[in-house]
């Protein structure tokens, strides 16, 4: 019995021992881990993803700055950041825990760089994002919309973050003593270039707001190369703030400048082209009495009791439709159809993945041969309809002496060692001679400067054409809602940029979207001019 008792004792003092000992490696275990930074808990900037660069390689996000501060709850760095943070819901929920937590605080708060850890990385983007119709948006770091969805792997096939490891306790408590590990973001490389010009882009941005483009498209084409200057679709939305557009009656997520609408007097270019390639003299005379009859249908003429004896380039002026009609008749119809789809009708254009420009519709031979429907084709009306892209490209043909080029959005792509593989440049194609532009180019010159003109410029000379196409559709006063339309080039004796506006409603072209086109016309000749002399 005794042995028995000595025996217990002794395992009761071995245990004993051997908990002190585990006891104390365990202690040594949480220091090690902790020094070995295992006992670390870790907060992570914003990432920072792959670029979007307008055609001069200015940032079109990411540049914008981003200040974001480490705040250690229960600490002095807690109540010294207080007068600069941003996201106070952020802040107060935090300081409630016991974790070190990111908060947005402003620009002024680098001065407790000191004492506060804080980071400061590139924002994505902002309400005032430009092109956002074109840039587009991201959810849950992946593009879901225009070039972040169509370059996503690629500008998420980089990342890059600042990062601050705080020494902690088993219950998150923060540990005095044991000094932060911080590393800060890396630049991230990659990218995509595109065609715009931010200055461009601001420049159509700022008119389509100064003339209150509610719904409508602002297209700007180089004539000599198709790329694409400036897209503006209106109205836009907020790319921090999409739930906020998406009850908005006014559609802001549809790209109207790639939408196909109806045309008007714009087309007139196009049938007058025809007549020209076809070997028609401009000096083809008609006596407008104000309407036309054909096949028993009445056409009007917007003048009433009509324009009288006019020749081709007055009846562009003038935008005759009545003329437009008769000379159609005059027209090799297949070959009509054929120059108008070598202008870009009826054709839909891919920019990249997952952004492609409508087709519209271009009569066919079958259409035409109804009378009524060709009248209606040769003034841009009745099946015809386009796109603000389309008919830009048209006018660049017409600008760029009969030479199209194909529309282009995308200059290339930048890999991880910012190197920039730029995509392959379509040669432009001849589509109507050269001699045929050229008039065609006196009669947009002429229409630009008539006397009620709402769209000749102040610091350059431009050509181009008004249109107000009827739509069948009709506002609550029971008035016909009007696709108002301009397109020209300038400066007209070396072509440089087409410009396209669309404006939903008004009265016509030549009020809703011709002034438009005199600002931003104004305003690229000065921004160019400011570049020459730097």
């Amino acid at each position: 019995m005794d042995r028995l008792k000595i025996v217990f004792a002794v395992f009761i003092l071995v245990s004993a021992a051997l908990s002190a000992r585990l006891l104390l490696l365990i202690k040594d275990d949480e220091i090690a881990a902790v020094s070995a930074g295992k006992g670390y808990y870790t907060v992570r900037s914003s990432c920072e993803y792959g670029g979007i660069y307008d055609c001069n390689m200015n940032p079109l996000v990411n540049y914008g700055d981003k200040y974001e501060a480490v705040v250690i709850p229960n600490s002095d760095s807690a109540v010294k950041i207080i007068p600069y943070i941003m996201d106070r819901e952020t802040y107060y929920r935090g300081v409630m825990g016991n974790l070190p937590f990111l908060c947005r605080v402003s620009p002024e708060s680098e001065i407790l760089k000191d004492s506060v850890i804080i980071f400061r990385s590139k924002l994505r983007t902002d309400s005032s994002q430009l092109a956002p119709h074109i840039i587009g948006y991201t959810s849950e770091n992946t593009g879901v919309y225009g070039l972040e969805k169509a370059f996503d792997s690629l500008l998420r096939s980089e990342s890059s973050y600042s990062a601050a490891s705080v020494g902690v306790d088993a219950l998150g408590n923060v540990l005095g003593g044991i000094e932060s590990e911080i590393s800060y973001a890396e630049p991230v490389k990659s990218g995509v270039v595109t065609t715009l010009d931010k200055n461009i882009q601001q420049i159509c941005e700022n008119a389509a707001g100064k003339f209150s483009l509610k719904r409508g498209a602002i297209v700007v084409m180089d004539v000599k190369t198709g790329e694409i200057k400036s897209v503006v679709s209106c109205p836009d939305f907020d790319t921090t703030d999409i739930s906020a557009s998406l009850n908005d009656p006014d559609s802001p997520f549809i790209n109207r400048a790639f939408s196909a609408y109806s045309v008007g007097s714009i087309f007139k270019l196009v049938t007058a082209s025809a007549a020209l390639e076809q070997g028609i003299s401009p000096e083809y005379s008609y006596i407008c009495t104000g309407s036309a009859d054909v096949s028993g249908q009445v056409f009007n003429c917007h003048k009433w009791g009509g324009h009288g004896e006019i020749d081709m380039c007055s009846a562009m002026v003038e935008s005759c439709n009545t003329y437009f009609i008769a000379l159609s008749e005059y027209l090799d119809k297949e070959k009509y159809i054929e120059t108008a789809s070598a202008l870009g009708f009826g054709k839909s254009t891919a920019l990249c993945d997952g952004m492609v420009s409508a087709s519209g519709n271009l009569q066919t031979m079958s259409d035409i041969e109804i009378p009524a429907e060709r009248a209606n084709m040769s003034f841009g009306q009745g099946m015809l309809t386009a796109t603000p892209l389309q008919i830009c490209r048209m006018t660049s043909a017409i600008a760029n002496d009969g030479v199209i080029c194909e529309p282009s959005l995308v200059k290339g792509t930048i890999d991880s060692e910012g190197n920039i593989e730029y995509l392959p440049v379509t040669a432009g194609k001849r589509v109507i001679s050269c001699t045929t532009a050229r008039k065609l180019k006196v009669f947009m010159q002429k229409t630009v400067k008539a006397e009620n003109s709402m769209s000749k410029p102040d610091r350059t000379s431009a050509g181009g054409k008004t249109s107000t196409a009827q739509t069948g559709n009709f506002d609550i006063s029971g008035s016909e809602i009007m696709n108002c339309w301009f397109t020209g080039y300038f400066p007209v004796y070396s072509p440089k940029y087409a410009v396209t506006i669309l404006s939903e409603g008004g009265k016509s072209g030549n009020m809703a979207a011709g002034p438009i086109f005199k600002e931003i016309a104004d305003n690229i000749y000065m921004y160019e001019k400011s570049l020459t002399v730097k």
